[in-house]
């Protein structure tokens, strides 16, 4: 899972940034606003986590002109601001919730973990049935075939989430060069290799694909 963070605080934006990291979430942090813009649209992102001061666009001004474009992923904004105007204002704009420092870091992990099953799953629970045989719980990113977990690398996870947030709609060769590898030149023959090695470790119907279209997890609840 990908998020982006913007924090102009260089100490609280390493230890948030750190935490969420050892979460398994991947995190992009940004101290400029006008930066932090230009990458969501360059990388998807599947949460921002956003200070509402901070140089460049502030927090408003980004979740604003995102709405605006039709744009709904999920922000949390983090913010010493405690005036009900302010905090109205950043609900009116569209953000799904707010922060206020401090924080302690188990308030956070709760936070992103609601919002994600809330934005994604629509669960009122972490695990997220798949089918019959295979569920996926998102507090843990973890995947279990009947109750047992199922071994996966870290890569392999990540192709895993990849495709279930992305619910029964193909994800394409380019799409998870990008958001799991970050490289466009990854080689195609190397990630079928993983795909393989998913479907040997699971099913080899858990993973569907579509010749010059991509991958798809099926019958995602």
């Amino acid at each position: 899972m990908n998020i982006l963070l913007l924090e102009d605080d260089y100490d609280y934006k390493n230890s948030i940034k750190e935490y969420l990291e050892t979460l398994n979430y991947q995190v992009d942090d940004f101290d400029n606003g006008t930066e932090a813009f230009d990458a969501i649209y360059e990388k998807n992102y599947h949460l921002l986590i956003l200070d509402i001061r901070v140089p460049g666009l502030n927090g408003y001004e980004i979740v604003k002109s995102l709405r605006e474009d039709k744009n709904n992923i999920p922000v949390i904004f983090i913010t010493s601001l405690t005036d009900i105007n302010n905090l109205s204002m950043g609900y009116e704009l569209g953000c799904n919730d707010y922060i206020k420092k401090p924080f302690s870091p188990k308030e956070l992990k709760y936070r992103v973990e609601q919002l994600i099953k809330s934005f994604y799953f629509t669960l009122n629970e972490n695990r997220l049935k798949i089918n019959e045989d295979f569920s996926y719980d998102i507090s843990t990113m973890q995947l279990y075939k009947n109750e047992q977990l199922v071994n996966l690398t870290k890569k392999e996870l990540e192709i895993v989430f990849l495709l279930i947030t992305n619910k029964n709609s193909y994800v394409s060769i380019e799409q998870l060069r990008c958001e799991v590898w970050n490289e466009k030149y990854m080689n195609e023959a190397d990630i079928r290799v993983f795909i393989k090695n998913i479907r040997d470790k699971t099913s080899k119907d858990l993973i569907e694909t579509k010749r010059g279209i991509g991958y798809k997890i099926a019958r995602v609840s």
